[in-house]
């Protein structure tokens, strides 16, 4: 769909108002907004739902093995979740691309280890919730393993809740990501990402207002639309829990 390549240089006049060959205008470098807008919007949420994919699999994973297993190992893994949930988001991101540089693949990482704590206590509460059902106790009864009883018995009757965390911390994540990238620690130059674009045409907004504003309004409708995406999943896990409580 984009008329242009995001790095296409010259497209038309630096900073040239919108018209009917570029609907956003260009750039300080001539490049096509539009183009850039439609190939940023891909960047900025894949990244976040990658992250909070990765985030939701190995917090639930350890969160559910910790509430299983009980004893040490549990107390080891909340202790991990408590000293990682009291730093600042930004100060694990700045010690992540620190010793790791910036690139799509740690910040990646980076916004994982940021959500991991929190979807890892979610998946816990909710494991020992249900690690006492009569289901879990026939399985232990029959002589299954570990493994698949947190498998097969534990994780599907857990997946409402974190599926509705989830879909909060898609949100989070694309707004974090925003910030990261803005402050000049994720993605770099000339990369379309919409923070990026924002934080470089900062100077040149009162000239070409829609190189700065384009980003700027997506990213808050992307916001929006995410959370009341989140808000409906959230709605319908918690009147399907609600109808199983219930029968």
């Amino acid at each position: 769909m984009a008329p242009h390549a995001y790095d296409e240089l010259a497209v038309g006049r630096p900073l040239s108002p919108p018209s009917s060959g570029l609907l956003f205008g260009t750039d300080h470098l001539g490049r096509d907004v539009f183009s850039r807008f439609l190939l940023g919007g891909q960047m900025v949420l894949l990244i976040p739902l990658a992250a909070v994919a990765l985030a939701t699999v190995t917090g639930g994973l350890l969160g559910m093995v910790a509430a299983y297993a009980g004893g040490l190992l549990d107390k080891v893994v909340s202790r991990i979740f408590d000293i990682l949930l009291t730093l600042p988001p930004l100060l694990i991101a700045l010690s992540v691309i620190a010793g790791f540089g910036s690139s799509a693949t740690v910040l990646l990482t980076t916004v994982a280890v940021v959500f991991m704590p929190s979807i890892g206590r979610v998946a816990r509460g909710s494991t020992l919730a249900v690690v006492t059902a009569d289901y879990v106790q026939a399985a232990r009864a029959r002589g299954e393993r570990a493994v698949s009883i947190v498998v097969r018995e534990i994780a599907p009757n857990i997946v409402g809740p974190l599926v509705s965390d989830l879909a909060l911390r898609v949100t989070y994540g694309v707004l974090f990501v925003a910030g990261l990238n803005f402050l000049g620690l994720g993605a770099k130059p000339p990369s379309p990402d919409w923070a990026l674009s924002i934080a470089s045409s900062l100077g040149y907004v009162q000239i070409q207002p829609w190189a700065a504003l384009a980003p700027v309004v997506g990213i808050a409708a992307l916001s929006v639309g995410l959370n009341l995406i989140a808000d409906s999943i959230i709605s319908y896990v918690s009147n399907d829990i609600s109808k199983d409580f219930m029968l």
